[in-house]
């Protein structure tokens, strides 16, 4: 693994988005996720900064639930595991400027998540950058299983980053 951080590039639709140290927070989270599974930096992520409408609209093109939600994520590759609470398959083998896969970010839904749980706005969306990075590399939460096991990886490093434990 390379020591260097992987390319993070953001595009900021909603304005709202530009109060908030999204590369800062991104880089730390990914960094983080990446140190944590082995991935190397050469794998990039983009990070879609928008608003409910505009997750909406990709919630229903690409899932068929056309309602806003806090993070969306698509995968690069199909690293999901073989069998429930196995291990996501490993990552192929990259040269420069490979890509991990995309995020898209809803200010509205994570301000709105993050009043409601009385959490700090940037740790909930540390949160869900990690949540969606794990996505990228073949976790999810479809079975029980699953869910343990992803949501283990995740309460480990948010504390490792300061934060507590988002279950």
């Amino acid at each position: 693994m390379t020591n260097t951080m992987p390319d993070i590039d953001i595009m900021i639709e909603d304005p709202r988005w530009q109060a908030v140290d999204l590369q800062g927070l991104a880089a730390r989270c990914i960094a983080a996720v990446y140190e944590n599974q082995g991935v190397d930096a050469c794998f990039g992520i983009s990070i879609l900064a928008c608003d409910d409408k505009r997750i909406a609209a990709l919630n229903g093109d690409f899932r068929d639930k056309p309602t806003p939600t806090n993070v969306l994520s698509w995968p690069a590759f199909d690293l999901a595991p073989e069998k429930d609470g196995g291990a996501p398959k490993p990552l192929p083998a990259a040269g420069f400027d490979a890509e991990l896969g995309d995020i898209a970010l809803s200010f509205d839904t994570c301000a709105q998540e993050a009043a409601d749980g009385n959490i700090p706005f940037e740790q909930h969306l540390c949160h869900l950058l990690t949540h969606s990075c794990l996505h990228l590399l073949g976790y999810d939460h479809e079975t029980d299983a699953d869910a343990a096991r992803m949501q283990g990886i995740e309460t480990l490093l948010l504390v490792s980053m300061g934060m507590p434990d988002p279950y």
